[in-house]
């Protein structure tokens, strides 16, 4: 059965098409979904791609957390479906309070849009499954509020729970601290992305939606575009995602 995904739209939002194509590519169904409406049409997983929600008035993703589809998108999420954010989707998702931390502007105060590699820190969640190999992978950031923060406890937490599933890596594979070359925003402990406590939202600043096909540059990222697939179809056949602290549910 093809997992139908949908991808969630705001007035700002200019990663769409991107994100459907890689959804395509990794033999999903991509479904559009407007902000204003709380129908998520049946998906059995959810990605809410980059771009600048409502102009990231304010700051960053705080408009949106407050639009009906975003109401949709946390009852999706109590009931276990696999939600993945991407850039402007980390932030909505962290101002929601869906993902733990807070994405602050750049530490050098200034928008970056280059290559970067990161490294997923465990194999084995709904986001990195079909990754393979631990190893560095390739893919472009584009953002100027990507600084992720979170008071030393929290740190600690998501640590010890294996809630931090990417980091920055430097050139030679190691984990980019916040003032290390390989780290673009200067983020805390050089993390890229973080899952919820129980597995199944989860949120990064790089693009892997920009990175599934040789010809754009690098396919590093169609492993974490396969593995949200992957853990939408799972959630529509049995209701559950491995790998989860999830309650029994079902496609929304």
């Amino acid at each position: 059965m093809t997992a139908r995904v949908g991808i969630v739209l705001f007035p700002g939002s200019n990663r769409d098409i991107d994100a459907a194509n890689a959804l395509e590519v990794a033999g999903a169904e991509p479904v559009r979904l407007w902000h204003e409406s709380v129908d998520l049409e049946g998906v059995s997983g959810i990605l809410i791609p980059g771009g600048f929600a409502y102009g990231d008035y304010l700051r960053a993703g705080v408009i949106a957390r407050f639009s009906p589809v975003m109401r949709a998108v946390a009852e999706f999420a109590a009931r276990g479906g696999p939600v993945l954010g991407i850039c402007n989707g980390f932030q909505v998702l962290a101002e929601a309070r869906l993902v733990p931390g807070a994405l602050l502007r750049n530490r050098g105060l200034r928008f970056v849009s280059r290559q970067v590699a990161i490294l997923p820190d465990r194999l084995d969640s709904p986001f990195t499954r079909e990754i393979g190999d631990r190893r560095p992978l390739r893919m472009p950031v584009a953002h100027g509020e990507g600084c992720y923060y979170a008071d030393e406890a929290t740190l600690d937490a998501l640590e010890a729970d294996g809630s931090v599933l990417w980091r920055y890596a430097n050139p030679d594979g190691s984990v980019a601290g916040p003032d290390a070359p390989g780290n673009p925003n200067g983020s805390l402990r050089g993390i890229a992305g973080v899952s919820n406590a129980a597995g199944n939202v989860a949120g990064l600043m790089p693009h892997p939606e920009t990175a599934v096909e040789a010809v754009l540059g690098s396919d590093d990222g169609l492993g974490i575009i396969r593995s949200l697939v992957v853990s939408a179809a799972e959630y529509a056949a049995t209701g559950r995602v491995a790998g989860t602290k999830q309650p029994a549910g079902g496609a929304a």
